[in-house]
């Protein structure tokens, strides 16, 4: 009786690789990402980070939050969401039975490919809030950059040195980079 042999080949090397490329990156996104509640909604904080307790006559009638901050909250929550399902369809298509060798590097290069995007925004968020910003969120997709930066008055200097950080993190051209601005 012949023994069972266990060839690994380049081909499950490869996959294996990506595989763990992709589980880092996911991890490093969720790490990096700010803790949101469960619910989705941001919770009402006091100046000296005590919570506010909802039906208080302080809370009723306190100044309504500026609503960027909503915003920035709930764009970091829609695009972690986002990248999820795109991580489990990845996942689910790379371990589906059906599919030949072929079909499977290609969607491992792209299972890489939206890990290496993921890296790049965060990457490129910390270095435009390093900047002196008080909030940003990137997008990426390969070939167009989408920066929301949270600021008073964006210049010229500014905006170069947005363009500057992106095309040196990615390989995104000048044009088709965007800038947003929100108050």
């Amino acid at each position: 009786m012949k023994k069972p042999s266990i060839i690994i080949g380049k081909k499950q090397i490869i996959m294996s690789c990506l595989t763990l490329m992709l589980a880092v990156a996911v991890y490093i996104n969720y790490a990096t990402s700010p803790e949101i509640p469960v619910d989705g909604r941001t919770a009402a904080v006091k100046s000296d980070d005590e919570p506010i307790k909802y039906g208080e006559t302080e809370f009723v009638n306190a100044e309504a939050a500026p609503e960027t901050d909503d915003y920035f909250a709930q764009a970091r929550l829609d695009k972690m969401n986002d990248r999820d399902a795109a991580v489990q369809t990845l996942q689910s298509i790379i371990g589906g039975g059906d599919i030949t060798e072929d079909e499977m590097v290609v969607n491992a290069l792209d299972a890489v490919q939206v890990s290496k995007l993921i890296e790049s925004e965060g990457t490129i968020e910390s270095l435009i809030k390093s900047q002196g910003f008080q909030d940003c969120v990137a997008y990426l997709d390969g070939e167009t950059a989408k920066i929301v930066v949270k600021t008073e008055g964006l210049d010229k200097a500014q905006a170069a040195s947005i363009k500057d950080i992106i095309l040196g993190e990615t390989d995104i051209a000048a044009e088709n980079i965007r800038i947003f601005e929100v108050k």
